[in-house]
């Protein structure tokens, strides 16, 4: 490696390392992914809410982390029946059997953005968002309809969100029992929190999950309005609170999540990967790659006519064996002699015995030997001997040729 390359890649890395520290010590960016579980710390978690609520001690609370469907399905007991999530979506089948369980004198509490529309329209409503007019601002202020409850200044949130409330279809019989509005426009306050008879039970429903989040509760007095809320649910019978309708998850299936997790973990495996892919670059230059070893084709001529003679023994075509024989000779007469085996005449053995050194007689011969077994059509094994012998005594008297 030269001297400016070693520089370069000095200063490549140094940056790196500078990058690296940078993004490092950065804090790291508010988690607002809605997660609504009960171990959760982030603000949408609701861990603020669920020790709280614990901590009262005026209900007898059981967690279920199975669906509805088939909780209900075990016989489930009376009491309240709590859902908290981004959105709680029943298919037709839960629906039914929840409000059956409902219909029996039971309580079912849903605080969520997303409701089954199946719910809703069974309680003839609808959800629409609160769209300010005279202002882009969006953060929501919530109260309660019960003057017990109300507070003079309302609970009111510090970031932004799209709120979401209830408008009544017809025939629509609820109670409000809960309002939203955006800061400032207290003229068109909505419905966000209200109730509906159902059978001998009764159904709370609640558009502003965010209310519960670790965030709200800890801004000002704002966890009254989580107390206060929990005022309308019976006390006399215990509450089911649901872990399967969750946003949150409960367990990670990556296995690099506790290596990703921590942010100095995290850039010390980004900083080993880009380190690795340098190495590869610059290491790859360095060092050739073998070069293989080709073998040269081996001439294999001698063994392939071999086990084409033996082939045609086997099969004992000794008729082409002899055509072979013969055509094979003249081949060599034309290359090794120069002569050509157009015409078989005189001039064609005179010049074979000038050339080859044998007599111009035993050379007629020996093409008499060759057109009389050719001609044969019933010449076998002892006539292509026999032919393949004359042959080779021939070549074998040739000038300074050696039989072959």
């Amino acid at each position: 490696m030269g001297k400016t390359a070693k520089l370069f890649f000095g200063f490549f890395l140094l940056l790196v390392v500078f990058l690296t520290y940078l993004e490092a010590s950065e804090p790291e960016p508010v988690n607002w992914t809605p997660s609504y579980m009960s171990d959760d710390k982030i603000p949408l978690g609701t861990l603020v809410f669920h020790e709280s609520w614990k901590n009262t001690n005026k209900w007898e609370m059981e967690e279920i982390s199975i669906p509805p469907f088939e909780k209900l399905a075990d016989s489930l007991g009376d009491g309240t029946y709590f859902f908290l999530n981004n959105a709680v979506a029943f298919d037709q089948d839960e629906l039914n059997r929840i409000l059956d369980w409902v219909n029996k004198g039971n309580e079912l509490f849903i605080s969520a953005r997303g409701i089954s529309p199946a719910l809703l329209d069974t309680l003839h409503l609808e959800t629409k968002v609160f769209i300010p007019k005279n202002d882009l601002s969006s953060k929501p202020e919530l109260n309660f309809k019960n003057s017990s409850l109300k507070s003079e200044t309302g609970f009111k949130f510090k970031n932004e969100f799209p709120p979401l409330f209830f408008q009544q279809k017809d025939s629509a019989s609820i109670q409000v029992l809960g309002q939203i509005n955006i800061q400032g426009d207290d003229k068109n306050k909505q419905p966000n929190f209200i109730s509906s008879e159902f059978g001998k039970g009764k159904i709370y429903l609640h558009t502003t999950p965010e209310a519960f989040g670790n965030y709200f509760l800890l801004t000002q007095q704002n966890y009254e309005y989580a107390e206060k809320i929990l005022a309308y649910i019976n006390e006399e019978k215990p509450v089911f609170l649901d872990n399967y309708y969750k946003a949150g998850k409960s367990f990670y299936s990556s296995p690099l999540y506790i290596l990703l997790s921590d942010n100095r973990l995290k850039w010390a495996y980004y900083f080993l990967l880009a380190g690795s892919i340098l190495f590869i670059i610059f290491e790859g230059k360095r060092k050739q790659r073998a070069i293989p070893l080709v073998n040269p084709a081996k001439n294999q001529s001698y063994e392939y006519a071999k086990t084409v003679g033996d082939l045609y023994l086997e099969e004992k075509e000794y008729a082409e064996l002899i055509s072979k024989k013969i055509n094979l000779f003249l081949e060599y007469i034309r290359m090794d002699y120069k002569i050509s085996t157009k015409n078989i005449d005189e001039e064609f053995h005179t010049l074979l015995a000038a050339k080859s050194g044998n007599s111009i007689a035993s050379g007629k011969k020996l093409f008499e030997k060759m057109e009389r077994i050719s001609n044969n059509e019933n010449a076998g094994k002892s006539e292509f001997f026999e032919l393949a012998e004359a042959i080779n005594n021939f070549k074998s008297h040739s000038n300074g040729k050696s039989g072959k």
